[in-house]
Order: structure tokens, then C-alpha cells, then sequence
């Protein structure tokens, strides 16, 4: 997520193979996601993808398993050391689901 395209105005993530088959709409929407969410705390992320996770919803966007996959693995992909600990992180807290 650190690396840009020659342009540098998307991250090199979003040209990579892995999402060529996801609309650009949705190729966004994660982007900004990723890029607000980009040095929170566990506690943090868990507290702010709710609110992502409804407003993909407002703006009827829906992922199916193979986009949100194709899209973890570019981004994983482009990461650095640091910033794939975090993803790590929040994939296995997402997997836990909500604590009852």
C-alpha cells in the first residue's frame, strides 16, 4: 500500500492482475478504506470497519468472496512488513467474529 504506480495517483495495488475483474467503483471504495484505516490500532480498525462496511451497503456495493480475496492479496502483495501485520491482525479478529 505504500507503493504508487508511475503516476502516483492509485496505489500500485489497484493495477495489479490480481483485481483487474473488479469494477473500479469497488477498487476505490477499498482504497479509501485502506487508506484511512492505515496506522489504527486493533481496537480501532474493529471500531471503524463497521461503520465502512455500512456505507459500502449505502453505496450498494457488495463483494463477493473471490473479489474481497483477489483484493486482499493484491494489497498483501504491495505491503510492507509493518503494514501486513496489521492486515494479519485484522483478518483473524474478522475471522473471530463479534465476542458474545
Amino acid at each position: 500500500m505504500s507503493e504508487q504506480n508511475q503516476a502516483g495517483s492509485r496505489p500500485a495495488w489497484m493495477e495489479d492482475e490480481l483485481v483487474k475483474e473488479i469494477p473500479q467503483e469497488k477498487l476505490d471504495f477499498l482504497g479509501r478504506m485502506f487508506a484511512e484505516s492505515h496506522g489504527r490500532s486493533q481496537k480501532e480498525m474493529m471500531a471503524f470497519i463497521m461503520p465502512m462496511m455500512k456505507q459500502a451497503k449505502k453505496e450498494h456495493l457488495t463483494f463477493s468472496p473471490q473479489e474481497m480475496n483477489a483484493a486482499i492479496a493484491a494489497i498483501r502483495k504491495h505491503s510492507t512488513a509493518e503494514e501486513l501485520s496489521q492486515i494479519d491482525s485484522l483478518l483473524a479478529k474478522a475471522k473471530q467474529g463479534p465476542r458474545t
